[in-house]
């Protein structure tokens, strides 16, 4: 695919100094960059998605039993009237 004399160039190219320093010097840029990135950013706590959950009465908390008068009706709390 590639004839005799270009991959010997590309091997030269790929181990001369110059290349190993500043893919190094790169590499050690973009850690240093990426770590006070990190640290300026500080630690910032992970929200979880919960679900609603339903609040409970502090009777019904308790144990005891939350029950509606029996004079009330729940027709009363829409506003309904029987007929």
């Amino acid at each position: 695919m590639f004839p005799g004399g270009i991959v010997g160039l590309l091997k030269q190219v790929i181990t001369s100094w110059e290349v190993i320093a500043v893919t190094l010097a790169f590499i050690l840029y973009v850690f240093i960059v990426n770590r006070a990135a990190r640290s300026s950013r500080g630690r910032r706590t992970v929200k979880k998605m919960s679900f609603a959950k339903k609040k409970t009465k502090p009777a019904a908390a308790a144990g005891g039993i939350d029950e509606m008068p029996s004079s009330s009706n729940s027709n009363d709390e829409l506003g309904l009237e029987e007929q």
